[in-house]
């Protein structure tokens, strides 16, 4: 009798269960899909996806079409400082591809937030954001679906030639225009005519040397430190993990955050710094004493920033093998 129920049980089980497979796969074709996601995708190049749609979209089969999905905790109480910088360069690639001649029906673009989909994060085993998963027309996503964000980065174009690498469809990014650099240059250059304007009657200060010189060395430190990569790019300011570890030197040669920038011109201007101590140690018509305490500051200002440079260096290529003083 007992056997007798539960056989029963599991029957009615299979029927349910087999019942709402079936309603799900019938509910949505393959072709009313891609009818759907084309004409959300006309009205927002990235689509938002909570649990449902997420498995109605993406986990439904068969599929004939790629899907890049950005998993991401924009709400301001998860702290996720990089998420907002993330997104930001996920909607260029996805506008870049909207509005370009390789657009097709054939690559869509979505992101699943945590406050509105935490039970997609529970079935894809998520515990950081972001993180962007490539979902191929068939079969599941493999290792190299997961974009490698500690590697390489999310920039836009780091984005668009992961895509490219993983779909075969090259997406040329275009950035919206910046006018702020224009706006600055434009104020700077007025501010310079309006002081030659003012001291019209005494320009001997174009003739001093040191001025030139200071202007010429925070030049070299602005270009030497990255400043026009972080105007080209945009990267975030500093990196927050999951564990609220905070970052301050990217581990990727190929990618920095604007503090590193910042961290970097100033060891190159305290090296410069003990430069010119020696050079005017060097000076017989000083002090013997103020000589030789100009020569210490300086190899110490050398020694221990040059090593400080080296070993940031080091830990952002992995396997250079020298160091000095600090690894």
């Amino acid at each position: 009798m007992r056997i007798l129920v539960l056989s029963s049980l599991v029957i009615c089980a299979i029927y349910i269960f087999g019942a709402d497979g079936q309603a799900r796969k019938s509910s949505l074709s393959m072709a009313e899909r891609v009818q759907q996601l084309t004409e959300m995708t006309n009205s927002r190049a990235v689509l938002k996806f909570n649990g449902n749609k997420f498995r109605d979209y993406v986990k439904a089969t068969p599929r004939n079409y790629s899907i890049i999905v950005m998993f991401t905790a924009l709400a301001p109480h998860r702290q996720c400082v990089i998420c907002k910088h993330a997104h930001d360069e996920f909607v260029i690639v996805a506008n870049s591809f909207r509005y370009s001649q390789v657009y097709s029906n054939k690559l869509f673009f979505a992101i699943v937030d945590f406050d509105e989909g935490s039970d997609v994060f529970q079935q894809m085993r998520l515990n950081t954001a972001p993180v962007f998963i490539h979902f191929p027309p068939k079969g599941k996503p493999k290792a190299l679906d997961t974009m490698d964000i500690q590697r390489i980065g999310f920039q836009a174009e780091s984005i668009s030639k992961w895509i490219n690498e993983r779909t075969d469809i090259n997406i040329r990014v275009f950035r919206p225009p910046n006018y702020s650099g224009t706006l600055a240059l434009v104020i700077l250059f007025a501010l310079v005519a309006a002081i030659l304007y003012l001291r019209r009657n005494n320009l001997e200060f174009l003739y001093n040397k040191n001025m030139w010189a200071t202007g010429a060395l925070f030049f070299c430190f602005s270009m030497v430190s990255g400043q026009m990569w972080n105007h080209i790019r945009g990267p975030p300011f500093l990196h927050k993990g999951a564990n609220g570890q905070i970052a301050y030197i990217h581990g990727s040669s190929q990618a920095q955050f604007v503090l590193e920038t910042y961290i970097v011109m100033i060891l190159n201007a305290a090296i410069v710094l003990g430069m010119i101590l020696l050079t005017e140690s060097g000076n017989t018509k000083r002090d013997p004493k103020k000589r030789k305490i100009l020569a210490i500051a300086g190899l110490i200002l050398i020694t221990v920033f040059f090593s400080l440079i080296l070993s940031v260096f080091r830990s952002k290529t992995q396997g250079y093998p020298y160091s000095f003083l600090f690894k």
